[in-house]
């Protein structure tokens, strides 16, 4: 392997490693400004001008606090659980494309880790795999709130994995590719795959939430209920850890959202551009588009009510895996009548 190439690739990772753990630690800072002004209040104010600082502060928090491991949780299946979490969380960043090629020391710098020609269905193999985490750190504390969690978060990620698989085969069809790379590139300019599938956006976006586990499909974690749910007995920093995963996993599933919607870094009039100046540009429309869907993820947080989880499974099962399927349907039918299928049969 080129050794130029290496060194390229291990400090993109390096910098996605620190922007992804940078913004999810913000994340934790805007959602509590965002949830105070919309209930009225100050929000963090004390750590730092205007609180900014606070997510140090909790990190240090975090640090320091007692590592507790209950007498009779499975020790090592308890330490594993957070890492999982926080792996799979983090490792779907590798086949993100965040801009346009840069030029930089006489080198053309590809601004994406690894370009698979499967990028959806690694994407897919990776969530399948991030069920573990809660599932076997619910499981190990040997606690039935945290069992409960862990129980209503596989069978959540399940029942939802479906109509987000369906969602993302629409666009596969649209696209004629599994390559992230070439889902944004047949998005150029504006030629976002939102006006074509609106219905397939909405669906996937409901999708995101619930494998998020973000409000209104927060019922893993739920307070009322279970007390904290899969992570009751977690403290310090494997708390963190479960915290931060779930932030890191926002801002990833707002950058896929982006990409196979809003046309990644694509944005409008970027032929009048070329260079650095084009990439530089790109990096900014894709952030933008993340930062956005972060802001909708939060808002949606702080005011609609949770689902009882009967509500849940009936709105995965019934409603969404249906709507993605017929949509898949007539999606099929227009490719198969645009591309002239039908009179070759004939």
């Amino acid at each position: 392997m080129d050794t130029g190439l290496l060194i390229e690739k291990s400090v993109l990772v390096l910098i996605i490693f620190t922007i992804s753990l940078g913004i999810a630690a913000y994340q934790t800072y805007f959602e509590r400004k965002l949830a105070a002004w919309i209930q009225d209040r100050v929000g963090p104010d004390r750590a730092g001008p205007f609180g900014i600082l606070q997510p140090i502060a909790d990190g240090v928090k975090m640090f320091l606090k007692e590592d507790f491991i209950p007498k009779d949780a499975d020790k090592w299946l308890f330490i594993i659980g957070p890492g999982i979490a926080m792996f799979t969380s983090l490792i779907t960043s590798a086949i993100i494309p965040w801009g346009t090629d840069l030029e930089l020391f006489g080198r053309t710098i590809t601004l994406q880790v690894a370009d698979f020609d499967i990028g959806i269905l690694y994407l897919f193999a990776v969530l399948s795999i991030s069920v573990y985490g809660i599932m076997i750190g619910g499981w190990a504390s040997n606690n039935k709130y945290s069992l409960y969690g862990a129980i209503r978060a596989s069978s959540q990620m399940i029942s939802y994995e479906l109509a987000m698989g369906i969602s993302a085969i629409t666009i596969i069809m649209l696209s004629g590719s599994l390559s992230l790379t070439d889902i944004v590139n047949k998005q150029h300019g504006m030629n976002w795959n939102i006006f074509y599938q609106p219905i397939c956006f909405v669906v996937f976006f409901i999708c995101s939430m619930a494998e998020t586990n973000r409000a209104p499909f927060d019922l893993p974690e739920c307070e009322n209920e279970l007390i904290g749910g899969y992570h009751t007995e977690y403290s310090s920093m494997k708390l963190g850890l479960y915290l931060f995963s779930e932030y890191t996993a926002m801002f990833i599933s707002s950058a896929i959202i982006a990409i196979l919607f809003l046309g990644g870094y694509n944005f409008p009039g970027m032929d009048n551009f070329s260079g650095n100046t084009l990439a530089i540009l790109s990096i900014v429309a894709f952030f933008s588009k993340i930062f956005l869907f972060i802001f909708i993820f939060m808002w949606i947080r702080w005011t609609i009510p949770r689902f009882r989880f009967d509500q849940l499974m009936h709105l995965g099962w019934k409603v969404l895996i249906p709507i993605a399927m017929v949509n898949l349907l007539i999606t099929g039918i227009v490719i198969a009548i645009k591309e002239g299928w039908f009179n070759e049969l004939m």
